[in-house]
């Protein structure tokens, strides 16, 4: 596979799809009165900024930061567009945000680009730093608590209970809260992480994250972002059989797409059992520090796994590692209709405009 098609994906948003090329991003919003909105811009190449970057495992790392930048860019976006709609007026032409007039027939090749201005422009500009540096540290202090905190401790507590049999939780004074507190300190008594901890470790976060992935798509309004999240995948399986972007040639492939983010997730958590069962320390703070600090890596090791799997001809063990992945996007993804398909087609569209000519 070539590596511009590789790294052409993309990310579900509200109402709308963002599509990031090799050196440029794009994203396409529909408005409630069934204009397409649009904001493109193109993107650093933090490799020749800085060549470090371009060193395996490296760049995994650069490319998980640079993506949730994007994402967290992308989600605000496309919330100012969906959420602000009453306040938003025509103004002058701006270079940055265009609208897709949409004739009775969705996915028509005549629908005309006309350049707009957001209301909330100037607005998004000035606040968007803030706003995303403040949105990525509420979702890594989040995601911290639910699948390391959370699943290191509980594993722990389990291994003490199963290693010794029962944990002794007597106290002499015989209250409650002694006996509680008694069973908690017990409970904490570090254990050294093994294989078989980590895997357990690992199964418990993965639980928590299909709960809670689960739970999401019973939302009417998570289940639009799911099928968005369908058509992005569409859209790029038919960039990457280089056919002709087109509703109609997206309706035909699937939805499930093997390097999308769920099967990226699989592979770190099977990257983190190695990682975390060969640094290991007989203390809680020093393990929950090791798996904070190895974020970076553990991802750069699993960007490596799919980009290198992606290119190999072994496409059996590409198709191994990927599958868990597949099977969660049947929850992830929900097929689309029609005029998301071609919000994510314009998406893309829109960023390859911004691509460097051959």
């Amino acid at each position: 596979m070539r590596e511009d098609q590789i790294i052409v994906g993309g990310q579900a948003v509200i109402e709308g799809v963002m599509m990031r090329a090799p050196h440029s991003y794009a994203v396409a919003v529909r408005r409630p009165d069934g204009q397409i909105v649009s904001k493109s811009e193109r993107l650093p190449v933090l490799a020749e900024k800085y060549p470090l970057l371009k060193l395996p495992v490296l760049r995994g790392s650069a490319v998980l930061i640079q993506s949730m930048v994007l994402g967290v860019k992308a989600l605000n976006f496309s919330a100012n567009v969906v959420f602000h709609e009453a306040e938003k007026e025509p103004a002058q032409e701006s270079p940055e945000f265009q609208t897709a007039g949409l004739p009775s027939g969705v996915g028509s090749p005549t629908a005309v680009a006309v350049a707009t201005k957001i209301e909330q422009a100037s607005e998004l500009k000035t606040g968007a730093a803030a706003g995303t540096i403040g949105s990525i540290i509420v979702a890594l202090f989040f995601n911290v608590i639910l699948f390391i905190v959370l699943p290191l401790l509980i594993t722990n507590v389990l291994f003490v209970y199963l290693g010794a049999g029962t944990i002794d939780s007597h106290s002499e004074s015989g209250k409650w809260y002694a006996e509680a507190w008694a069973w908690i300190r017990a409970g904490l008594h570090p254990i050294r992480p093994s294989v078989a901890f980590n895997l357990v470790d690992g199964l418990i976060r993965m639980t928590f994250f299909l709960i809670m992935i689960t739970s999401f798509s019973l939302l009417r309004d998570i289940r639009r972002v799911f099928e968005y999240h369908g058509a992005e995948h569409k859209v790029v399986y038919t960039w990457e059989a280089d056919e002709e972007l087109t509703v109609a040639n997206a309706r035909t492939k699937q939805r499930q797409h093997p390097r999308c983010g769920t099967s990226f997730l699989m592979v770190v958590m099977l990257v983190s059992i190695v990682a975390f069962s060969v640094v290991k320390f007989d203390s809680l703070f020093l393990n929950f520090l090791v798996r904070v600090l190895l974020i970076p890596v553990v991802a750069g090791i699993s960007y490596e796994i799919i980009r290198a799997s992606a290119k190999s001809r072994a496409q059996w063990f590409f198709s191994v590692i990927t599958r868990p992945g597949l099977w969660l996007q049947n929850i992830t993804t929900k097929e689309p209709d029609d005029s998301q398909l071609e919000v994510a087609i314009y998406a893309l569209k829109e960023s390859l405009k911004l691509e460097p000519a051959n």
